[in-house]
């Protein structure tokens, strides 16, 4: 197997000559698209999130549109709609710009239901249905939605379904003072200073070889175990669980495993150690898990009940 963090790393290098720290968050969305799965953003504006995921797009050479979601949007205004001719009497579709290897979602919690609900279909079948014909998405496809924890006024919360489909919950928090230092001396670079370095086939072979790195049964028990104790009517109660109403799905023991063999791939290892599966799972598991109403308003966090189910299940 060769060494895949060489292979990867002009694409970081590319990525930072614009991205200013947030080390961690470009790792993942690297992890992301070796697994061909949806991110969800969140953190406060101007903490350069578009930017990141544009800068990515650049660097990869895949194509990139952005949306601005709005309490007016509508769903053809996201995957497209059907054209009447009036002169040849037919209807032609208009594909929206969904049809994109990488779409910003931008403050997607800000469009109702019915649009959201238009990228299921997107997101888990990678097509889109216009009238009575499907049309396949373009290889690869991810959908990157940013929102904004705190300005909740005029907001649709996401449906559980649809939070489950994103592969990781990312939080963008504000940069170190050294690094806000080092952003202020970049602020005259834009998208022209990063190359593409590499292309969308380039990065499909790249996620097929991740999926081949070697983990270990005893690994993927672990996997299973972890996320079984996330759901209340499973196993013996360890400290935290009683903050939790609802538990994970079989999919997030899926985005594990895959995640896990990702990251094992950047990091130039031909397997998957425990402490992978340790560092992935808040990002793969914080969405997926819901707060008892007690516990919510007490001001507990998910990322509090998964230190303690980390804590609670031993690791091979």
């Amino acid at each position: 197997m060769s060494t895949p963090a060489h292979a990867l790393e002009p694409l970081l290098a590319e990525c930072r000559k614009v991205i200013v720290g947030q080390p961690q968050l470009l790792e993942r969305l690297l992890v992301a698209l070796l697994c061909r799965g949806h991110v969800l953003l969140e953190g406060l504006p101007g903490l350069a999130k578009t930017r990141t995921v544009k800068t990515l797009a650049s660097a990869s050479g895949t194509t990139f549109r952005r949306i601005q979601f709005t309490p007016d949007l509508l769903p053809s205004d996201v995957v497209g709609t059907l054209v009447f001719d009036p002169k040849a009497l037919t209807f032609t579709p208009k594909k929206g710009p969904i049809f994109a290897n990488l779409l910003l979602a931008d403050e997607i919690n800000r469009a109702p239901s019915k649009v959201q609900a238009a990228l299921l279909e997107a997101m888990e079948e990678r097509q889109v249905t216009l009238g009575e014909d499907s049309f396949r998405l373009p290889d690869p496809f991810l959908v990157m939605a940013t929102q904004n924890p705190l300005e909740q006024e005029g907001t649709f919360p996401l449906p559980e379904a649809q939070m489950d489909r994103f592969l990781f919950k990312l939080r963008v928090d504000y940069p170190k003072q050294e690094e806000e230092i080092e952003v202020l001396r970049r602020a005259h670079l834009d998208g022209e200073d990063v190359h593409a370095v590499t292309d969308g086939p380039s990065l499909l072979a790249a996620g097929r070889e991740a999926q081949q790195v070697r983990l270990d049964e005893a690994i993927r028990t672990y996997i299973v175990k972890l996320v079984q104790a996330t759901r209340p009517s499973s196993g013996k109660p360890w400290k935290g669980k009683e903050l939790l109403r609802c538990g994970a799905s079989p999919r997030a023991s899926l985005s594990l495993q895959a995640a896990s063999r990702a990251l094992a791939y950047l990091h130039g290892r031909d397997h998957v150690l425990p402490q992978d599966v340790v560092d992935l799972a808040p990002d793969v598991l914080r969405h997926r898990l819901l707060l008892t109403f007690e516990s919510e308003a007490d001001g507990a966090t998910t990322d509090q009940a998964i230190a303690h189910l980390l804590q609670a299940v031993p690791r091979p």
